[in-house]
């Protein structure tokens, strides 16, 4: 890692992460291979400006997809890293997830 701005790679919105940001003030993030907690902790916090609580990270294994119309060929999804960050207390809801609710 060379720098907080290669940690977080994208959001993840999918219909349980927009309920968590919704209910729940937990926001879903992939992050490099390489992030740890403080890491993740640490560029969410600079790039958004909040407290962060706590953060959770979860090894999303590669999975096989369906075949294509041939069946000859298998289409595999390769493995990612996501973070569940979980927002301390009173703090503003971040941008990036204000459209979806």
């Amino acid at each position: 890692m060379t720098n907080l701005y290669n940690v977080i790679v994208r959001p993840l919105v999918t219909e349980k992460s927009s309920y968590q940001s919704g209910k729940l003030g937990q926001y879903v993030f992939v992050v490099s291979n390489e992030a740890t907690r403080t890491l993740v902790k640490d560029a969410v916090e600079t790039l958004f400006d909040v407290t962060v609580a706590r953060v959770n990270i979860l090894n999303v294994p590669a999975k096989r997809g369906r075949r294509t119309r041939a069946r000859r060929m298998l289409v595999r999804k390769s493995a990612f890293k996501k973070a569940i960050i979980t927002l301390a207390e009173g703090s503003k809801p971040l941008e990036i997830f204000e459209g979806v609710q």
